[in-house]
């Protein structure tokens, strides 16, 4: 079956757009708030989902997370937050699978991914650190005298791996998984994300 090449596309016509940025940000949102649930939540154990809602900003009732049932609620809570964390990582294998179709190695080499990923995990950080922590107080990243430091420390996290991925994707190269060859072929494969992958 013949395919043609779409003029200052830099892919086939027909194929789905070949850049890595979607699924990147997809994956790094799913990935950074597995790190964040298994690590501060589970591991731990400085904070649960509503651990902070004896003093948050919306409301919700307070579970005292050292009771049994206070626990357990927050326990459901935590599950509900790896429940979203699992569909995206789901979501994301689903658009860079949809994305790659041969020379997946490469692929999963590349720099343009992992600083997607990268800065997806630092979007995560962002937005759960003003939602969670700064918004609606239901949790912080370390309750306590100092909890402010905490979650500023999280947010200028999330600000560093949004700018460190960024930076990583933009010095990468990136192979086009719709073109027949090796991401390390030379000057003949286009940097970053630029003209041969730039759709989202």
């Amino acid at each position: 079956m013949a395919t043609t090449t779409e003029p200052g596309r830099g892919r086939t016509a027909g194929a789905r757009p070949s850049s890595l940025r979607l699924p990147g940000i997809v994956l790094g949102v799913g990935l950074g708030g597995f790190v964040d649930g298994i690590l501060l939540h589970q591991l731990l154990q400085w904070h649960h989902m509503l651990t902070s809602t004896n003093h948050d900003r919306v409301g919700v009732k307070y579970y005292d997370p050292d009771t049994v049932t206070g626990l357990e609620m927050n326990t459901v809570w935590d599950g509900v937050f790896h429940t979203v964390c699992w569909v995206a990582v789901i979501a994301g294998l689903g658009i860079l699978y949809a994305r790659v179709t041969h020379n997946r190695r490469a692929v999963w080499a590349s720099r343009v991914l992992w600083g997607w990923i990268l800065a997806g995990w630092g979007l995560f950080n962002l937005v759960e650190g003003l939602l969670d922590h700064q918004i609606l107080g239901i949790h912080h990243v370390h309750g306590g005298p100092h909890q402010a430091w905490w979650d500023a420390g999280f947010l200028v996290l999330g600000g560093l791996l949004v700018l460190g991925g960024f930076l990583l994707q933009r010095g990468g190269r990136f192979h086009d998984p719709t073109e027949p060859g090796d991401a390390s072929a030379g000057p003949g494969v286009p940097r970053g994300d630029g003209p041969a992958g730039n759709s989202a």
